[in-house]
């Protein structure tokens, strides 16, 4: 389960940010996703990546564009954002001043829109895959990747109809095609458990789906105490046991060798191993989140607990990687079985490395404050060239501050898009306007001060860009670059990225 929580199935789907307990994960690419501006609420309820609260469409929701883009300065294309911005985006109409100021912070347009609650779901379900429909409301969603393992259970099982059971290519593949089913419902099922049990509890779902590695259950928002994040995670393996112990006692009771008696017996086994390896005390696990829930309970801090069943995750991830090498040595595994557990235990350690830099991140929100965050604006007017406006950026201090485009009445109608202004030859920069290199403010979203660090980061993940104008009531306070976001939420990368260079 992943709240965007992935308990899948022995096929889990591990790898999906694991233990995506947080705004990272699921990152999108770059400015210009998001193509309206907007205000985020800052009542919005905060949840982790998995959890994040619904909201309705605002008036700046996708689809609604303010104006032709023409000659106005900044509708030019979007220009992909640096590493810094995709960092974190990975897992979001004022007036000032009368006059016009050529060096400083100037008016903005009053085109930018609302957007009265983060609301990504529809993004997030095109990512997830197709819905194709709904149980108990609940809906369901299967990924392109699931058609593969279809196939690949098809083939493998409609061999051994074939060869065990002494069925024609036809029939044989349409038992496999059935067993396909068959496990499907299964994972299914398992999801439903966790699902249900979060409902049961207050807590929303916002679909399943299914995938390459199993399925994950996506809800609105995480545990609020220790105990029910352990009865959430433990309800997926519950159901797999139920499901197996019937299966058993079907495949004792049915005849050997027949369609009926194999499909039981292979039901129980997949049902079996899946409860006990979704049960091993290491995220993305169950049971992984089942023994975060005990830490919790026992040290307080949730960041803490995560970090540390991640750290067992990676434990269980290897040993899982050497014990199949070396069932594969001594000619107890195929080939074929030697790389779909090395997959398996390659999507674990991916998603318990994903849970350890989540919970790092999450310890930092504490920190995020846009009023100290935010770039000022520097104002230029419109045709100033590109080395004309750094050459005043330069003389307005040493701090950073966000470069904008003003008309001839001081109106901010666009920012200057730093990683476009970066893509300009030094030697072109004083014949190229920042016009060129703008997003029409229209098209920029708006975050207020005040907002916390987790609202703050599922805004910039409902709502992908490289720049945010921030706002304290009618008064601008500056830009926020997701840049300066993941360099203050994860200094490490930053460090590092900052070394490379």
């Amino acid at each position: 389960m992943r709240k965007r929580n992935s308990s899948g199935q022995v096929l889990k789907s591990a790898a999906r940010d694991g233990d995506s307990d947080g705004p990272v994960g699921r990152s999108r690419p770059g400015p210009g996703a998001t193509e309206e501006g907007g205000e985020v609420d800052a009542d919005a309820e905060g949840s982790e990546v998995q959890a994040e609260g619904e909201g309705e469409d605002g008036p700046g929701s996708e689809g609604e564009r303010s104006g032709s883009e023409g000659d106005r300065p900044g509708s030019g294309r979007d220009r992909p954002g640096s590493e810094g911005d995709r960092t974190v985006s990975a897992v979001m109409g004022t007036r000032l001043g009368e006059g016009y100021d050529e060096t400083g912070e100037a008016g903005l347009s009053g085109a930018l829109r609302s957007i009265e609650a983060v609301d990504d779901t529809k993004r997030r379900s095109r990512a997830g895959g197709r819905m194709v429909g709904r149980v108990l409301g609940i809906p369901v969603f299967v990924n392109a990747s699931m058609l593969l393992l279809a196939l690949l259970v098809t083939v493998v099982y409609g061999g051994y109809a074939q060869r065990q059971l002494g069925f024609a290519g036809p029939a044989a593949y349409a038992i496999g095609l059935g067993f396909v089913g068959c496990l499907l419902g299964s994972v299914l099922l398992h999801e439903l458990g966790h699902a249900l049990t979060a409902r049961r509890y207050g807590i929303g779902v916002r679909g399943i789906t299914l995938e390459l590695l199993g399925g994950y259950t996506e809800m609105d928002r995480d545990a609020p105490v220790p105990r029910v994040d352990a009865l959430v995670s433990l309800a997926g393996p519950a159901v797999s046991l139920v499901l197996g112990g019937l299966a058993t006692g079907a495949a004792v009771v049915l005849p050997g060798r027949t369609v009926a008696g194999e499909i039981a017996f292979q039901l129980a086994a997949s049902n079996v191993i899946v409860a006990i390896f979704n049960l091993l005390p290491g995220l993305p696990l169950d049971g992984g989140r089942a023994l975060r829930a005990g830490l919790w309970a026992l040290i307080r801090d949730r960041n803490r607990a995560t970090e540390l069943a991640a750290w067992a995750g990676r434990g269980i991830a290897l040993a899982t990687g050497c014990a199949v090498v070396a069932l594969y040595r001594l000619q107890v595994l195929t080939l074929f079985g030697l790389v779909f557990v090395l997959l398996v235990a390659l999507t674990l350690w991916h998603g318990a490395g994903q849970s350890i830099r989540l919970a790092r991140m999450t310890r930092r929100f504490p920190l995020v404050d846009l009023a100290v965050l935010a770039r000022p604006l520097l104002a230029v007017p419109s045709g100033t060239s590109i080395a004309e406006a750094q050459r005043r950026a330069g003389e307005a201090g040493p701090r950073r501050s966000g470069l904008a485009v003003a008309d001839s009445s001081g109106r901010v109608v666009a920012l200057v898009d730093g990683a476009a202004v970066a893509a300009v030859p030094a030697e072109r920069r004083p014949w190229v306007t920042v016009d060129a290199v703008s997003r029409d403010v229209s098209r920029v979203p708006a975050m207020r001060v005040g907002l916390t660090g987790e609202q703050v980061v599922r805004a910039v993940q409902a709502h992908p860009g490289a720049q945010y104008v921030v706002t304290s009531g009618e008064d601008v306070v500056g830009v926020l670059h997701v840049a300066d976001l993941a360099e203050l939420l994860e200094p490490r990368r930053a460090a590092r990225r900052a070394t490379a260079r």
